[in-house]
């Protein structure tokens, strides 16, 4: 299985802590060899870095570890192949547009049956089921939404029918879902997901995959928020939640702002 990191602040912040920690199950202390990625949404623009080696001996990935890009929203993904071929076409996070803007997908888990979705504008560039099911789920919110909703209900609206489609992709086997526009952030969880939020008083954390402590109090002001999700917990000190099978989460500088279960509440 793949492991899935994304980060969700209201001020723009760099990911390095988290970051490092996750590269290190890339081949390191965990078995995910097969490839990584890397996208930041930030002052309105959208960039990504992918490479189809493990990322505890890319260069690549030591470089995002010592150049801090700060962000609203990150997304990051790293690889252990089941379907399609270890190469830079099948590897996370995968993009399209959509409404004029970036739409950034990463996904966790394995599928049976994919083939049978019906694709119909978006079309895969590799051969994974994982990006046969992005361009399906972005197909299915387009023909629902064919302009980006434009106010609370229409948002929530969608929300709704996110949810009911990855509900749907459940249904093929495991589905565990990073996604981003550039203004929300959302996640599912099929199986496994966990997230924190630091907010003032920030302490000290430590990771669980590397030597590495910092103490958030001495890099951030009393009026900053920022929330990390990850498929297992990425530091040893501290409490992280959770998410329970069938939820989606709606995140929004650094705050969730929608929630729905496995019954469909929101």
């Amino acid at each position: 299985m793949c492991e899935l990191l994304a980060m969700s602040a209201n001020v723009p912040t760099d990911i390095c802590f988290s970051f490092t920690g996750f590269l290190h199950r890339g081949g390191g202390t965990g078995p995910h060899r097969d490839g990584w990625g890397i996208a930041f949404y930030e002052a309105g623009g959208y960039r990504d870095f992918r490479d189809p080696h493990p990322s505890v001996r890319s260069p690549i990935a030591r470089l995002i570890c010592d150049y801090p890009i700060k962000s609203h929203i990150a997304i990051s993904h790293i690889r252990q192949a089941n379907v399609g071929g270890v190469r830079l076409a099948n590897t996370h996070p995968f993009t399209r547009e959509m409404w004029g803007r970036t739409w950034c997908y990463a996904h966790n888990g394995q599928l049976a049956g994919w083939e049978a979705l019906p694709l119909g504008v978006y079309r895969p560039v590799g051969d994974t089921d994982s990006e046969h099911a992005f361009c399906w789920l972005l197909d299915q919110l387009r023909q629902r939404f064919p302009e980006r909703p434009s106010n609370d209900d229409a948002r929530q609206q969608l929300w709704r029918w996110l949810h009911r489609l990855c509900e749907r992709l459940r249904g093929f086997g495991v589905f565990n879902l990073l996604l981003a526009d550039g203004d929300y952030l959302y996640t599912f969880c099929s199986t496994k997901l966990v997230h924190i939020t630091r907010r003032a008083p920030f302490g000290k954390a430590a990771l669980s995959d590397a030597e590495l402590t910092v103490n958030f109090a001495e890099h951030t002001t009393p009026n900053d928020i920022v929330s990390v999700v990850a498929t297992e917990p990425l530091t040893c000190n501290e409490s992280w939640l959770a998410m329970r099978p069938g939820e989606l989460l709606v995140w929004r500088l650094g705050e969730i702002v929608a929630r729905y279960d496995e019954e469909g509440h929101g």
